[in-house]
């Protein structure tokens, strides 16, 4: 998970995210053809990983590690096929479809890590819930067994031992 930073952090990250886009498109702007092409595409990549990097650093979860996951797939993919484009025939075929493989492998690999940890949340919740239920039958035991004591008691002696018992085991 990563660390979490404050709303007024993130705005002012997301801000500045903004401003740093916009200079590196003018740069790109100065090339030619494929290169500008090419940059302009990095460029939308780097701001979509770092955006969801962004977010999950101001909300970590298993989804928006899951989000950035899919940005990162998504952005290689797109730079991979803008650097196809300078191929042709075959070797473009083949370039396209070795980037959506790696595309597919990435959210493959998100999508299983996202359901892993959805399926360990569960589990942790349904352990503990089963450690309680073990310490409350256990504490009704161990009062029954006291209040049993009790009763070989007389009046009084007998009302405070099981008042005690009770506070002892907490019913």
């Amino acid at each position: 998970m990563a660390e979490t930073i404050s709303k007024k952090q993130y705005k002012s990250l997301e801000k500045n995210l903004g401003t740093q886009y916009k200079v590196a498109k003018v740069r790109c702007k100065k090339l030619k053809g494929h290169a500008r092409n090419i940059c302009i595409t990095n460029i939308k990549a780097k701001k979509s990983i770092v955006k969801a990097q962004l977010d999950d650093s101001y909300n970590p979860s298993a989804k928006t590690w899951y989000e950035e996951r899919i940005a990162k797939a998504e952005a290689s993919y797109a730079v991979a096929v803008q650097r196809c484009d300078s191929k042709s025939g075959n070797d473009q075929d083949v370039c396209i479809k070795e980037a959506k493989a790696a595309k597919i492998q990435e959210e493959a690999y998100a999508k299983a890590q996202l359901k892993t940890s959805k399926a360990d949340a569960v589990a942790i919740e349904k352990s503990s819930d089963a450690r309680k239920d073990a310490e409350t039958d256990t504490r009704e035991a161990n009062y029954a067994v006291a209040k049993q004591k009790c009763e070989a008691l007389d009046g009084d002696a007998e009302d405070q031992c099981i008042n005690r018992a009770k506070t002892q085991f907490g019913l």
